[in-house]
């Protein structure tokens, strides 16, 4: 066989590369079978002989173990092949080469915690006995540590690598590697405290005793190969003023890191992380143990309880350690009682995946979807739920916790299998990747190269053959899946045997086991949340057992919501009126994005789900986007006249108009909430369905007044306000004028009172209780408060009354208000006329400074009177300081100023106006964003309180779970109603200042 074939057949990848290293000097006297027969053991042949070409180089005598039989050089290829850092430290410290004589067994042992600490105790010469002091200090000892340090890796490693399975050796080997770095941190305490005599006074060093109190990983006995290693300092020092002892600890605790990875000779090992101490970075590195029972009692957070699950002492004095263990446990194991535990169990689930970059979220291991966070979170969720009552959960290790969780009954037996293996599977592809070059990663890699040889690496020293990288692919995207379906059958399938009385093989919960999990996840009620699930899921029928089905994923879904209860109210509602409806249960079933769409829904929205309630045929709309988009003016028009036409009868018509009107807000609402519209979008749309309403109710009024009378005048209703702009919220009222002009020849006097006839009873049909009602209506009230004399004037007016009063008596607020004029229903005619009316009355040639000054004080009349009493200005979101009044008077302002000259200012939307100023240079590009951006926000909220369903829509609300409500509808994420706040407050402070120096002049 040609030396080329011979490769391929033993799997190197870079054949040029690797024959001008297999050409070299130094392989000069290895026999090329022998050789050729290591790199079948090797995972990455191509590593494994550059590393071994550099190794014979430094050792010359490696020859003779490449040369020796198969067993007695594996351990050296299957190393070579897995790690190049332990093959360069085989080249920094030669004396270490006996490991790799020794022959692999298929199950590997371990060496114990106290061999290792004795170990690396004698590597810095000290004693093995209480509080140890070394002998050697500085580089000499900080590098003598490490290297003992890597030799007992390297021990570790090689073992590992010839395992007949690693995921049945993961458990010893996270054990061996948290034991070792607890040595090692012994070890470097003995060195500061020999350090430290040059500074203190041995008899006050000896007086501080120091407590090394592993978290994480390496509190819970799992550790990788390479990771940070979390620890928390714990001092006592009798006889010694607290000052003083806090200094001598905080000296000996820094003593350890620069021991462990400060710059030297032989390289820093990891990272030692104090981070998740008391206060974080802002505290003190040692506390006194009352100290930090002080901290944990008064301030701490719920995460620190949940954190402090695996805090373990793994270094220093034993005894406070484990005073320390016995302090914090039972605040570990009482914390899911505490305020704002399911808040922090919603945050420990959103740092699963957040923050991660894009370009590596499909490759992530730990913190991906399906990843070793996902185990870990789910496991360490269930043992806080459930070992508050139940002790034999109170365990550190996530393997040993999934035992415990099955032993106890609250996981399936063939779910903890799953679980198990997925994890220890996850975790072994984790060490692997970190081996090589002993580097802290959660990447899996990219490139099949790379790939192949950690398929071979993780795959055990009995594996045959040379698996391939799609194989790892689909092994790994498969147990992906796996763990993220688990996820919903662990927490949510024992809640539901336990509610139906499921076959005896699920797992049955305790009812104050399944309360207590629902509290963890968000549920307010637990009780009621069982009795819902009863009810959905108890019975034979079709309806029962599919969502004996779909239940798991959708408690999730609505876990995720602002309001688990009233969402799982909504859906039990919507599915008993749903029945057995076939297209609602195969929706379900079918698309998961109709399901999630439906769940956010009903836990965010009080809005929506009523009139889901009342129309739930409106539910199949969830499955598709093209059902949410808003029906056009037009096509609404002629759907009500077809009502209309077939509906002669006023009350009938004027029920069908209402229902068309519900149904559209109801699809604009659910389009709003999947993303599906703008603010702007939204403004229109809803401003369309009053439209087409009011145009309905005109008809059917004018139907009715003209079937006992001769048609005498013409009507016209003209939208003003935000109804005008087309930027209206849900449910908002609409500021109208009515305006009408007589027919040739008819009375004034009779078109009058005909024209306030109709104009009454379009209120009146729009307003009154229809028969059978229009349930969960929001009612459109039609306003006309903006009419010439405002309240005092008469309600509807000639088009030539309207003339002779403009042109007499109008004030400036009046034409401001005529700004936002626009046709809403009625004679096209008669609206053409009014607008050319209006339009010089609007846009005047020329504003005095009289009338800007009288802008002004009506303008400060309003934030001084309309404003409720005692209401904070800068929480009110249409009177208040830079609010939505704010910035509609400052662009009314200037419309009244520049329209005339300048056409782009003649619209009566609000972003339009601020796109025409800021084109036309009126304010600088920069205050227009202000304005904009300000605007946008407080319209987004204003909609959101509607849509939640709370008391005042116009104020910014206080509370966390409100203003976390109203956030997720304005696009931020769950939990970050304070960051909305904070949006919200600094963008109208900025916007107000615009206003003040432009609107008022101050500053200018």
């Amino acid at each position: 066989m040609s030396l080329t074939r011979r490769m391929i057949a033993t799997g190197f990848q870079d054949l040029e590369k690797s024959a001008r290293f297999l050409a070299a000097s130094e392989l000069e006297r290895v026999d090329e079978d022998a050789l050729f027969g290591g790199f079948n053991n090797s995972a990455d042949p191509d590593l494994a002989l550059q590393s071994l070409v550099r190794l014979i180089g430094r050792i010359p005598e490696v020859v003779e173990l490449v040369n020796a039989a198969d067993e007695r050089n594996e351990a050296l290829f299957r190393l070579l092949g897995a790690s190049e850092a332990l093959a360069e430290f085989l080249m920094r410290h030669p004396e270490n080469m006996d490991l790799l004589h020794r022959p692999l067994r298929a199950e590997p042992g371990s060496t114990g915690a106290g061999e290792l600490r004795a170990s690396l105790l004698d590597a810095v010469r000290a004693g093995s006995g209480p509080a140890p002091v070394a002998r050697l200090t500085g580089t000499e000892a900080y590098v003598a540590l490490r290297a003992r340090y890597r030799r007992h890796l390297l021990d570790l490693a090689v073992r590992d690598l010839g395992a007949a399975s690693p995921t049945d050796y993961l458990p010893s080997a996270g054990r061996e590697l948290a034991d070792l770095a607890g040595a090692a941190l012994e070890a470097a305490l003995a060195v500061s405290r020999a350090e430290l005599a040059a500074s203190y006074p041995a008899e006050e060093i000896s007086a501080v005793k120091l407590a090394v109190i592993g978290m994480g990983k390496a509190g819970a006995r799992e550790l990788n190969y390479i990771s940070d290693v979390d620890v928390i300092y714990v001092i006592e020092a009798s006889g010694l003023p607290e000052q003083r002892a806090s200094t001598i600890g905080t000296a000996l605790a820094a003593g350890i890191s620069r021991a462990i990875n400060t710059a030297a000779p032989e390289p820093p090992l990891w990272e030692v992380d104090t981070n998740l101490r008391p206060e974080g970075k802002d505290g003190p590195l040692v506390r006194t143990l009352d100290s930090h029972m002080n901290y944990y009692q008064r301030w701490a957070h719920s995460w620190e309880f949940q954190a402090l699950l695996k805090a373990r002492a793994m270094a220093g004095d034993p005894e406070l350690g484990r005073r320390y263990e016995e302090a914090v446990a039972p605040l570990i194991w009482t914390s899911s009682e505490r305020d704002g535990f399911v808040e922090s169990v919603q945050a420990m689930r959103r740092r699963v995946t957040e923050n991660i970059p894009a370009s590596e979220e499909a490759r992530q291991l730990k913190l991906g979807s399906g990843g070793l966070r996902d185990v870990e979170f789910t496991v360490q969720l269930l043992q806080l739920v459930h070992g508050r009552i139940d002790e034999s959960l109170r365990v550190r290790g996530t393997t040993a916790a999934i035992a415990a969780l099955s032993d106890a009954g609250y996981i399936g037996r063939a779910d903890a299998r799953e679980l198990d293996e997925s994890y220890r599977y996850l975790r072994v592809l984790e060490h692997r990747i970190q081996m090589v070059h002993m580097r802290r990663t959660h990447l899996m890699p990219e490139n099949d190269a790379a790939l192949r040889a950690l398929a071979k690496a993780s795959a055990g020293a009995l594996a045959p053959g040379r698996p391939g990288a799609d194989r790892l692919r689909e092994q790994w995207q498969r147990t992906k899946r796996l763990v993220r379906g688990l996820h919903e059958s662990i927490f949510y399938r024992p809640l539901l045997s336990t509610a139906a009385n499921l076959s005896a093989d699920e797992v049955r919960l305790s009812p104050e086991a399944a309360q207590a999990r629902l509290a963890a996840l968000g549920y307010a009620d637990p009780r009621g949340a069982m009795r819902h699930i009863e009810a959905l899921t108890v019975g034979v029928s079709r309806r029962a057992a599919l969502q004996r089905q779909l239940l798991p994923v959708l408690l999730a879904w609505l876990a995720d919501g602002v309001d688990p209860d009233a969402g799982l109210l909504g859906f039990r509602r919507l599915s008993e009126s749903l029945g057995d409806t076939h297209w609602y249960l195969g929706m379900l079933r079918d698309s998961s994005a109709a399901g999630e769409r439906l769940c956010s829904i009903l836990s965010s929205s009080r809005f929506i789900t009523d009139l889901l309630e009342v129309s739930p045929e409106s539910t199949a709309w969830l499955g598709s986007d093209k059902d949410l988009v808003p029906v056009p003016f037009e096509a609404q028009w002629q759907e009500i006249q077809s009502k209309m036409s077939r509906h002669p009868r006023a009350g009938e018509a004027m029920r069908l108009i209402r229902l068309i009107r519900r149904r559209e807000m109801l699809r604009i609402a659910i389009a709003d909430s999947a993303g599906l519209l703008s603010q702007q979008e939204v403004g229109r749309a809803l401003a369309d369905a009053d439209r087409a309403a009011v145009l309905g109710a005109l008809h059917v009024a004018e139907g009715e007044v003209f079937a006992g009378s001769e048609k005498l005048t013409e009507l016209l209703v003209v939208a003003m306000g935000r109804q005008g702009g087309r930027e209206i919220g849900y449910g908002s009222d609409a500021d109208v004028m009515y305006v009408h002009r007589p027919l040739p020849g008819a009375d004034p006097a009779a078109a009058q009172a005909q024209a306030e006839k109709i104009v009454a009873q379009i209120s009146t049909f729009l307003q009154q209780p229809c028969t059978p009602a229009v349930l969960a209506e929001r009612t459109l009230v039609l306003d006309a408060g903006l009419r010439p004399e405002g309240r005092q004037g008469p309600l509807v007016r000639s088009l030539e009354s309207y003339r002779g009063y403009y042109e007499r008596w109008s004030l400036i607020w009046e034409a401001q208000a005529l700004l936002r004029a626009r046709p809403m229903a009625g004679s096209d005619a008669l609206a053409k006329d009014f607008m050319a009316l209006i339009d010089p009355v609007r846009y005047p040639q020329d504003v005095s400074p009289k009338d800007i000054r009288e802008v002004r004080r009506i303008k400060a009349r309003v934030e001084a009177e309309r404003l409720p009493r005692g209401a904070d200005p800068s929480r009110q979101l249409k009177l208040g300081r830079g609010g939505l009044s704010d910035v509609e008077w400052l662009v009314q302002l200037l419309q009244l100023q520049h329209a005339h000259a300048i056409p782009e200012l003649r619209t009566t939307a609000t972003l339009p106006a601020l796109d025409a100023i800021e084109a036309a240079g009126l304010l600088p590009a920069a205050d227009v964003s202000i304005l904009r951006h300000a605007w946008l926000l407080a319209s987004r909220i204003r909609s959101a309180n509607v849509i939640r369903g709370g008391r005042n829509p116009d104020v910014l609300p206080a509370s966390r779970r409100e203003l976390d409500a109203v956030a997720r509808w304005c696009g931020y994420g769950a939990g970050q109603g304070g960051v909305l706040e904070e949006d919200y407050l600094r963008d109208t402070r900025h916007a107000r200042a615009v206003i003040e120096r432009y609107f008022y002049g101050y500053g200018t």
